[in-house]
């Protein structure tokens, strides 16, 4: 399909998605080798558990021989103790299949590897495979047959036509549903432009 043939939704959804795809090559190039740099200390408090330091780290999980989900992380550390990796400057990618589901980007993360859990914290964006967007202060992603779970300050937009504001919602695992909770706001727009786009 040629580009001057697209609505101006469609190139909207190119743009973003081609902006997000080519942030994370950049990552994932700049991030040959997986650990590069690697420090690690003794706890003090535990002589079992060990602290890595890490500079430049790509956290990937594997279903079925397909890629489920990938994290690239700028730095970072690894509690061994707790099984958590808390990352900094993070893009990543969750997929279904060679499906691309979810892209996201967030100042700093977590994964905890004993609840499968990858949690967002400060200036988190992610953008849904239907171009949804949405924005947030605290994001959690428990796997796709769980709710992703979107908390504080949370911005949620679908092209031109939707836009809601709320203190927290709940996106079904395929989708498909918003739940929006707490003090909200939601606008749909329906052929004309949104307040303040100056259209």
């Amino acid at each position: 399909m040629k580009w001057d043939k697209l609505t101006k939704k469609q190139k909207t959804y190119v743009m973003v998605t081609g902006v997000f795809t080519a942030v994370l090559l950049w990552a994932f190039i700049s991030a040959a080798v997986i650990t590069h740099n690697l420090n690690r200390d003794n706890l003090q408090t535990d002589k079992d558990a060990q602290e890595a330091l890490i500079h430049g780290i790509i956290l990937t999980e594997t279903k079925n021989e397909k890629k489920y989900w990938e994290i690239y992380g700028e730095n970072g550390r690894y509690d061994s103790k707790n099984h958590v990796a808390s990352l900094h400057n993070l893009v990543g990618n969750i997929y279904d299949g060679d499906e691309i589901t979810m892209s996201f980007e967030s100042a700093r993360g977590a994964y905890d590897s004993k609840k499968k859990q990858i949690t967002l914290y400060e200036e988190t964006f992610i953008v849904l495979k239907d171009g949804v967007t949405l924005s947030a202060n605290e994001l959690v992603w428990s796997g796709s047959e769980n709710p992703i779970i979107a908390r504080n300050n949370v911005r949620v937009t679908r092209g031109g036509d939707f836009l809601a504001t709320a203190d927290a919602i709940e996106i079904s695992p395929d989708y498909s549903k918003i739940k929006i909770s707490g003090n909200s706001n939601s606008n749909i727009y329906k052929g004309r432009a949104q307040p303040g786009s100056g259209k």
